[in-house]
């Protein structure tokens, strides 16, 4: 009998494990299959992830973004050089070979970076990034994190494309290598993670950004012409910040295009908050937010369209929006909410008297896809881990 009792205890841990890799096989499928459907209908990705030689092709890339900052074949073509990152160290005034700093501004003209393998960088000072620059972390993991971080300043067509970048910290006036090898004196630099600063058509892709002192992403002092695509922005406070003060009236010109972004979780505000300009925010998800999603002040105009917003559990806001008043007014602010769908409560409190339409060229148009497609548009939003299989 005790024989008899022990087959049976067997027999039940080989039921009970059998049934955990049914399940867990199960939802990797289904994770597969959510995957594969976003892949499909994501404008941009299905451009490149399908090409199973895309290492052999990573120009290719330039030649799929949408949005405003439109195709980026500037980048590609005659004269193009590229560089691998070997090296992790840095040295903001005497950039070594093989560093990421020594790529990005030593070398001239139009320049396509890599990295060699799997690393991370401790940036001592900001990274400046000059025009027709591709920083491009795919096949490998990239960090940039613990200190300073990237700065694109007076430049335009940049691509930065799968990196990990988080924990950056605000740093002190200080004087860097600069494009063109060039010294250049910066001042006090707030904790991002990307800041654009008068910079125009630059594309940012498939990144992974969390956990900095300030914010993710600023855009500001007139850049224009921006396309800010799947990307994973987590764990931060303020998140993204589309024009630099109420004060700066070049911003009115600032157009940006926010797409196929996941956002959350644990995010509180600015998803994106925008000051004067326009923003086509498109198919982004939101887990959660705790002041608002998207917001603004001084007149801008946003259209959301077909985006999944997931209003937090907890008691609290469950209202998207937020306006600034402005000379006492509520005022002139166009938010305008087409196809979205809103869950556990979720509202968007609409705006103005103009539709906000975004007027896109045919290099920069695309058609939103329905929201209900949403958590498979952004299933491989971020960094993405790519392997020698099929598919990045």
């Amino acid at each position: 009998m005790a024989f008899q009792g022990t087959q049976i205890a067997v027999l039940r841990r080989f039921v009970l494990a059998l049934v955990v890799v049914i399940v867990f096989a199960a939802k990797g499928s289904l994770s597969k299959r959510t995957e594969i459907v976003g892949l499909k209908r994501n404008v941009i990705d299905r451009c490149w992830r399908w090409n199973p030689d895309w290492r052999r092709n990573r120009q290719q890339l330039a030649t799929c973004s949408v949005g405003y900052a439109g195709k980026m074949t500037s980048l590609i073509g005659k004269g193009l050089i590229r560089y691998v990152v070997t090296d992790p160290s840095d040295n903001p005034l005497n950039p070594k070979p093989g560093t990421l700093r020594y790529g990005a501004t030593m070398i001239k003209g139009k320049k396509w970076i890599t990295f060699k393998r799997k690393m991370s960088i401790e940036l001592e000072k900001p990274l400046l990034i000059g025009s027709f620059t591709a920083i491009d972390g795919r096949g490998t993991e990239v960090h940039i994190a613990g200190n300073a971080c990237l700065l694109i300043y007076k430049a335009s067509n940049v691509i930065i494309h799968g990196l990990w970048i988080h924990h950056c910290r605000s740093q002190p006036p200080s004087s860097v290598m600069g494009p063109d090898s060039k010294i250049m004196a910066l001042g006090q630099v707030d904790g991002d993670a990307i800041r654009l600063v008068t910079a125009s058509k630059v594309w940012l892709d498939h990144n992974t950004l969390y956990e900095c002192q300030d914010g993710l992403l600023d855009v500001t002092r007139g850049s224009t012409d921006i396309t800010i695509s799947n990307n994973w922005f987590k764990n931060q406070d303020k998140v993204m910040l589309l024009g630099h003060d109420d004060g700066y009236l070049r911003d009115k010109n600032m157009k940006v295009t926010v797409m196929y972004n996941h956002f959350g979780p644990n995010c509180n505000q600015r998803m994106p908050r925008i000051r004067h300009g326009y923003a086509h925010v498109a198919n982004n998800l939101y887990q959660g937010w705790v002041q608002y999603a998207i917001g603004g002040s001084t007149s801008p105009s946003v259209k959301s369209e077909a985006n999944l917003f997931i209003a937090p559990d907890q008691s609290g806001n469950k209202e998207i929006t937020w306006r600034k008043k402005s000379n006492g007014e509520r005022g002139s602010s166009r938010f305008y909410s087409v196809g979205d769908v809103f869950e556990n409560g979720a509202s968007f409190v609409q705006s103005g008297v103009a539709w906000a339409e975004p007027h896109y060229n045919s290099e920069q148009v695309f058609t939103a896809a329905d929201a209900r497609f949403v958590r498979s548009l952004t299933a491989s939003s971020g960094a993405l881990r790519c392997t020698r299989r099929f598919r990045c």
